[in-house]
Order: structure tokens, then sequence, then C-alpha cells
């Protein structure tokens, strides 16, 4: 699924009626019904009781005005609140001549604010992705006595105030929205950290846009679902033995962070991989040996941390990173390990540490090389971030210098690939905020890498699908709050089989 910019939603929209050949304000009608349609189902006229829409002068407040009328006409109690403006769209000025004369209309400004119970319901209709400049004047007032008013606020669109493809000015009002309910796909703002406090929950509803300017328009930001990963894991084969899915070495773990390994271990296993060997410092030989008994292990010739990098013949790739530490000896380890590897690498933890604190080491990065950084880890391979956006650019600079594939880990993480293409992935939840999951990702992406038979795009893709799936799978079981990342990997097969390919004409 692509991710528009404001202006290419504009033209999705223009194509859509011109493919159609229907008025504009059939397209507002069709969206502002499946926006009622979706707070309908949710909302009983009882439970809303006070419903306040508020419309601004532009587009976004005439899908606010459907939407009242449409509300009306199903029992709820709707009022209406408008800014003041000299000027409305026509689409607007449609939708006011359809209000029913018993739909109070009043004009909300500054010294026109009516105070708002916090059981209100409020939709905000204000503005939308038109908007190109801060709120001030009226429309600064009313968002600012909104938010005061700590109501229960559904936005159309976008929250009013908030840019669809930009930060905002430092201290520039933006309505703190429950819900955000957006048209046909998702605009970037509502997939980074430093929106959610106005997002909430976003929901994209389908509205029909036209399907051929959908498949033929140009985007460099992508939405990770199933149906963008249909087909992309081959089923496997009847005659399938140990070899067809690739032999991965793991180099994993140091004295006090042996579970580390253990943890990418398992989810190496459960992610499909064929044969796997981990090297482990010697104190880890015994733990790795009980834990994960499908694993060979190799002993390090150090007791404490890595020093030694084991010939590499025998295996299809090789990950680095979980509990390994940042000793000198490890150092010499990683750089070897870049300077001889002739297999996809997947580097993680302290391996990434080790490159930030050694830049130098960047230039040695093999081709495809596939790196799972945190926000923080990512900082120290390149240079604190101004803001989410800035961040995603040097996130695509990054992976087209470096001719790698890059994982920034977060509630959408986003993988960027060397051609400049961006990818945010919509599974997983909150239970993954904890310690573990990210060693669990490494060994699921090693065995994704060491299977011969996947590109590395769809090696890194399914990856952190499927980790995020494995927590969506396990958190009914333990709640959020309760999901470790030990139980991540048994839920990683199911969670790959999803997507696997079925056979034609079988399944």
């Amino acid at each position: 699924m692509k991710i528009l910019t404001a202006a290419q939603t504009r033209q999705a929209d223009a194509a859509t009626i011109n493919a159609e050949g229907i008025r504009s304000v059939a397209l507002m009608e069709r969206a502002a019904t499946a926006f009622t349609d979706w707070l309908t189902a949710r909302l009983s006229p009882a439970d809303a009781g006070d419903l306040l829409v508020l419309c601004g002068p532009g587009n976004n407040g005439g899908d606010g005005l459907v939407a009242a009328r449409r509300l009306h006409e199903q029992g709820y109690r709707v009022r209406v609140g408008l800014l003041p403006a000299d000027k409305h769209s026509a689409d607007f000025e449609h939708n006011r001549q359809r209000l029913p004369a018993e739909v109070p209309v009043a004009e909300w400004g500054p010294g026109q604010l009516p105070p708002i119970e916090p059981s209100t319901v409020v939709i905000d209709a204000l503005f939308g992705t038109g908007l190109s400049r801060p709120l001030d004047g009226a429309a600064a007032a009313v968002v600012q006595h909104l938010n005061a008013a700590r109501s229960r606020v559904v936005s159309i669109d976008l929250p009013s105030g908030l840019f669809a493809d930009a930060p905002q000015p430092q201290d520039s009002p933006v309505v703190e929205a429950r819900h955000t309910v957006t048209f046909e796909l998702p605009k970037l703002a509502l997939l980074l950290p430093q929106n959610a406090r106005y997002v909430g929950r976003w929901h994209a509803l389908p509205i029909g846009l036209s399907p051929r300017f959908l498949a033929d328009v140009e985007a460099d930001r992508h939405l990770v679902d199933a149906a963008l990963l249909a087909c992309r894991l081959p089923a496997r084969p009847t005659f399938a033995h140990k070899g067809t899915f690739g032999h991965a070495l793991l180099l994993a773990g140091s004295k006090g962070k042996i579970g580390a390994a253990v943890l990418a271990a398992r989810s190496c296993l459960h992610g499909g991989v064929g044969l796997l060997t981990v090297q482990v410092p010697a104190v880890g030989y015994a733990v790795l040996q009980t834990a994960v008994p499908e694993a060979m292990c190799l002993a390090d010739a150090c007791k404490s941390h890595l020093s030694e990098l084991p010939e590499l013949k025998a295996y299809n790739a090789v990950g680095m990173g979980p509990g390994i530490g940042q000793d000198d000896e490890t150092r010499a380890v990683l750089e070897e390990l870049l300077c001889t590897a002739q297999v996809p690498l997947v580097l993680d933890a302290d391996a990434l540490n080790l490159l930030g604190a050694n830049r130098p080491l960047l230039d040695l990065l093999p081709p495809d090389t596939l790196l799972t950084p945190h926000p923080k880890e990512f900082e120290r391979l390149t240079e604190p971030a101004r803001d989410d956006y800035h961040r995603l650019e040097l996130l695509r600079d990054f992976a087209g210098r470096y001719r790698c594939y890059v994982v920034l880990k977060g509630a959408y993480s986003c993988l960027a690939a060397p051609d400049g293409q961006l990818y945010f992935n919509t599974t997983g939840n909150p239970g993954l905020a904890t310690g573990g999951t990210g060693d669990v990702l490494t060994g699921l992406c090693l065995a994704l890498r060491a299977d011969k038979r996947l590109s590395p795009l769809d090696a890194a893709l399914l990856a952190v699908y499927a980790h995020g799936r494995a927590a969506d799978l396990a958190a009914p079981h333990t709640g959020q709050a309760g999901l470790t990342a030990g139980a991540l990997p048994p839920y990683i097969g199911v969670a790959l089989q999803e997507l696997t390919d079925p056979e034609f004409l079988g399944g």
C-alpha cells in the first residue's frame, strides 16, 4: 500500500472524479458517509450524548457538514460550530444548504467559544490535508479551547493543524484527537512518534479512489501489510532438506548476556533456517547447548567475549550483535567479518554500537547488509535528528550511501532500501517494548537472509512483518504488559505460515 503526499491525495481525488464522471460533492458525500458509518458502528446515540461537529471553511468542513446531516438523520443529537471566514469552498456551501434546519449552527471564534463538557463527543472537521501554514487567529483559539476541554475528539482525515508531510513549527496548535479517521490510504504524519499525542489511534477507510491512479502513481513510501507481502514467501517444497533453507552463523553473547544469544538462536530456528551454528564466549557454551539443543555451538577461545571469527565457507548468512558487548577484540572480529564475508550479513545491537564508535568501519559494509537499529543506535551511526521527518531523511541517505537495508525499529518500524524506498510496518503492539525483542528480530532476519530463495528486500520485509505479527498472536495469551521476548519465537512459524504462497490450485 502506497503512502501518498497531500498533493498526490488531491490528485487521486481528481482522478476518481474524472474516471467516474461525478461531481466533487459526490466524492465528499461518499467519504463523509464512510466516516459516519464508522462512527455509528462504535457509538450509539445514547452513548454519544451531545455531539459537536466543528467545521472549517474548506472541504474538510464540508465533510463535517455531511457527517452532521447524516448523524442527525440517524437520531443523534448534533450541533455544529463554524469558524468565521470570508470565503468558503463550493462543496462546503453546497452541504451547508443541505443541513437540516433542526441542527443548531453557531459561529465559533475569539469571544464566541461556548464551554465544551469533557463528556462531549467532538468531530474535528476544521482542516485536513490541504493545510499549508500553522493555525492562527480564530482557528488557533478554537483548537486551544478544544484541547483544554479534554473531551472525546474524533478527527476527520487529519487532526486540524497537523501537516500531512512535514513537521509543524514549534508551539503550533494542533487538535489532540483520540481517533483519526482518514480515507483510503494513511498519511505519513499518522505514522510518526512525534505526532502520537495528536493522532491517537488512526483508521483508514476505503472510499473507492481510482484503482488505476493508485496503481500508476509513483511513491517512495509504502505501508507493509499482508497484501503487500502476498506471494513473496514460497511454500516449502515437498522434497526440501536442511540445505534448502540455508545454514546460518550467529555471533552473539558475552558474559552476563548469553540470554541474547539464546533468544536470537531460538528465533532463527523458528524462522525456518535449515541449520544454525552459534558462536558464543566459552562461558555461554553449556547454556546455549542446553537452552537451544537444535543449534550447533562453537565455543570462543575467550571465556567472556567474542575474540575470533570462525571459517565462513559453510554458511549462507551471518548475524552478529545480540549481547556481544564492545570489547576491542570483539570490534576486531566485526572488522574481519566485514572484510571477509561473501554472504549476507545481519547486524544489530552492539555490532551497531561498535560501528557507531568506529565510523570508518561503515565503509566496509558489504552491499545488501541488513542493519536493525533502534533510534538511539541509529543516531550513533549518523547524527541526532531534529525531528522524525529529519530522521527519515537520514535513514534514506544512510541506506543509499552504504547500499544497505536498515530497519529503524519503532511502533511502525521503517525499512529503508538502498534505492530510496521506505516501508512502514503495520504489525506489532506495545508489548514489544521490552528487553530482548530486538534479539528475536535479529534471529528472524538471519533465518530469512539465509534462505537463498528470497531477495534481500523480501527477506527484510517478511522478517519485520512476521516479528510484529508474532507479538500480535502472543498478546491475547500474555497481555501486552506480560509479553516477554521469550514468548515470541513459538508464534513466528504461525506468522510466516499466514504469508506463505499457497501452491497453484492447492492451498
